[in-house]
């Protein structure tokens, strides 16, 4: 019978398991310790394993951030400075006071590891290893320590400067839809680590600078109390109280600096690997021997050095055969240009082909784009990017209430715009643009004119109300005193969603429109296969849902609106508006619905009969291409007595209601008059909807 291992383990194992490294609470306990050690006494076998533990910890240290593919992967490091310089540091507190207390008990007194570097290192002369810890000391403060500081510092504030920059970016490719919002979490995830890490790696960096300074003057309190020890309390001669705590000082200094100057060095590899990919080692062999010609002149250089009078031959002349060797195998096998994401072959272009966008791109359109001054940039960037949010919005808005979905909107900067202002670009003609102050909010009384506020007037943009900018102190004051109070980010959007709206039939293209049908429920694709191509092409479909669009009709009932087109088909209808009047018949019930208003009704102003007839007689053409031919002066007459009539009921937002043979015509020129106003045939109001006259035309 199979016996698990878990079964043989003590009952308490599981316990201890809690305490072992690589645990939250032994690594709290490890922390404990190493502030133990700098108040109770060690055993010199402790101090032993401890110094072992700090140089064993720096070489692991190095090779980690040797073998680095990018500084993100060691997320860690700069608590890992901390730990192994405050272990360092306390090794050298517990040093000193084995040194100062037991120094006169011979070169063990402080352990075998101080001993050992003392001895060794030093050659048993105090003079070369006061030199030697000197130019370590040296070369970990002055140089590594300095320069990986300085790195740091630069990294942290140019990363922190291009923070807002690269989160717009990674908006702007959501808004575009080139990724999904779990992927623009993701990135926003690492775009917060990056900053994060380069800005504790700018105050860890501090640390190791710290840690030299502490090692010179431990040493030098270490030397000074040392002979005032021996000379004082034990009475030993100068020179012997000399050879013995110097010898022990300078080696637990040097068994300090030199893990501290590998932890240093580590720090520089790691700030200073920078966006560089891969391997330290790879990044070093892959640019260094990557092209023939530095190796070449590396190996000339050291030729002509080789022949030079008073200097060695030998080793000129093997890093000259070593230089050239690769030099001529870079040349007869030059590297291989980095492969396509999708890992086929590359193939053969002409020079300079790669480094230069192919001209078909320059065909490529945005269908809609957004332009920002550079003084907007921060809505769409920054922790809450509210303009990007609200754009998202827009789309399932759209979507739900108009059955289309909305390309995607680019946002870009344009450094042609002044400051505050933006710009709508629909197939990349500008359809409005308008200005907004960033730092502040844009007021509006709902009974019309300008707030009684201090501030900026100016007008609405998308639909020229009179406004006012106002500061953000005086927010609660205007919502205290009725006024509208709106964001600019809300400002852009709902001058964006006014543009859309307007421009919504040519924003549906034949690819949309074949899209739409595609993604209907499966029950429906039997009416779309009979209907589509034998009676309508997908063409024609399009340009009907084009003309419900264009009068802001919802096409998301988008079966209703098949069955209607197919019902015109049978009854030989063929022309675009006549198909178009049908289906609006069959969506009676969603057009009454929507012209309701709160009280409950319909309110109407009825096209009188002269006008009916009037329209009726100026319409020619065949029945395929109608057309209104009416007089230049009858038309103005019309749209004085239009203007009138509306005017005297518009609190209400009445309609406009006609016959079903008029309606197309007289719907286009109310279009250029007031493109709000609906116009309905007497088919379009379903039986059921309460309606009430408030004018005749």
């Amino acid at each position: 019978m199979a016996v698990s291992l878990a079964t043989l383990l003590p009952p308490w194992s599981g316990r201890l398991r809690a305490y072992a490294p690589g645990t939250d609470v032994g690594l709290a306990l490890g922390v404990v310790a190493l502030l133990s050690v700098l108040i109770l006494p060690l055993p010199s076998f402790v101090l032993d394993i401890g110094l072992a533990l700090s140089v064993t910890g720096a070489v692991l240290v190095l090779m980690v951030a040797l073998f680095l593919r990018r500084p993100l992967d060691f997320t860690s490091f700069p608590t890992l400075l901390l730990l192994t310089t405050l272990l360092r540091l306390s090794l050298n507190v517990a040093t000193t006071r084995l040194i100062l207390s037991r120094g006169n008990e011979g070169p063990t007194a402080a352990g075998h590891v101080v001993a050992a570097f003392g001895g060794f290192l030093m050659g048993g002369d105090v003079l070369i290893g006061l030199i030697l810890f000197g130019i370590l000391l040296v070369v970990n403060f002055m140089v590594i320590t300095k320069g990986s500081g300085r790195i740091a510092e630069v990294a942290a504030r140019f990363t922190l400067d291009a923070m807002p920059g690269k989160q717009m970016a990674i908006d702007a490719e959501l808004s575009a839809g080139s990724i999904d919002e779990k992927t623009a979490r993701r990135r926003r995830r690492e775009l917060e680590e990056e900053s994060g890490f380069y800005g504790a790696m700018d105050g860890a960096a501090k640390f190791v600078r710290g840690d030299a300074v502490a090692g010179l003057l431990i040493t030098s309190i270490n030397i000074a109390g040392g002979l005032a020890i021996g000379l004082i309390r034990h009475g030993m001669p100068f020179a012997q109280a000399a050879a013995t705590f110097t010898t022990l000082t300078v080696g637990d200094g040097l068994v300090s600096q030199i893990p501290a100057l590998l932890v240093s060095t580590a720090a520089g590899i790691v700030v200073t690997k920078g966006s560089s990919e891969g391997r330290a080692d790879t990044a070093l062999l892959r640019q260094l021997g990557g092209s023939p010609k530095p190796l070449a002149v590396a190996a000339g250089a050291a030729a002509v050095l080789s022949a030079m009078p008073g200097l060695p031959m030998l080793p000129f002349l093997a890093l000259a055969g070593l230089a050239g060797g690769g030099a001529w195998l870079r040349h007869r096998h030059p590297p291989a240009a980095a492969e396509p994401s999708g890992g086929g072959t590359p193939a053969t272009a002409a020079p300079g082909a790669g480094r230069e966008a192919p001209i078909t791109d320059a065909l490529r359109m945005d269908v809609i784009r957004l332009e920002l001054g550079y003084g907007l940039l921060v809505l769409a960037g920054g922790e809450a990017p509210r303009l990007t949010e609200q754009i998202k919005g827009l789309r399932r808005t759209i979507a739900a209430e108009m059955g289309f979905v909305l390309p995607p909107v680019r946002i870009q900067d344009n450094m042609l715009l002044p400051a505050d202002t933006y710009a709508v670009r629909i197939k990349e003609i500008e359809a409005g643009r308008g200005e907004l102050r960033p730092t502040q909010f844009l007021a509006m009384a709902p009974q019309g004119g300008l707030p009684d506020l201090p501030g900026e007037a100016t007008q609405e943009p998308a639909f020229g109300l009179p406004a006012l900018w106002i500061d953000a102190g005086q927010r609660e004051a205007a919502g205290l005193r009725g006024y509208t109070v709106v964001d600019p980010a809300s400002v852009l959007t709902t001058h964006l969603t006014e543009l859309v709206k307007q421009t919504m039939a040519e924003l549906l293209s034949f690819a949309e429109t074949q899209k739409l049908l595609d993604d209907l429920p499966r029950e429906q694709q039997k009416l779309v296969a009979e209907l589509v191509p034998a009676q309508i092409s997908v063409g024609g479909v399009q340009r009907v849902l084009q003309s419900l669009l264009a009068e802001r009709v919802s096409i998301r009932d988008l079966p209703t609106i098949l069955e209607g087109i197919q019902e015109a088909c049978a009854a030989q209808a063929r022309a675009v508006p006549a198909i178009a009047g049908h289906v609006r018949a069959r969506l009676a019930r969603q057009l009454s619905d929507a012209h309701t208003g709160p009280q409950g009704y319909i309110p109407l102003v009825t096209l009188s009969a002269e006008w009916e007839a009037a329209f009726a007689e100026a319409i020619v053409g065949p029945p395929e291409d109608r057309q209104l031919a009416m007089a230049p002066s009858r038309l103005g007459e019309f749209m004085q007595r239009f203007r009138a009539a509306f005017d005297g009921a518009a609190a209400e937002a009445p309609v406009l209601l006609t016959s079903g043979t008029v309606r197309p015509h007289v719907r286009a020129v109310v279009d250029r008059i007031r493109p709000a106003t609906t116009v309905l045939a007497q088919a379009e109001i379903s039986p059921r909807a309460r309606i009430r006259t408030v004018g005749i035309l």
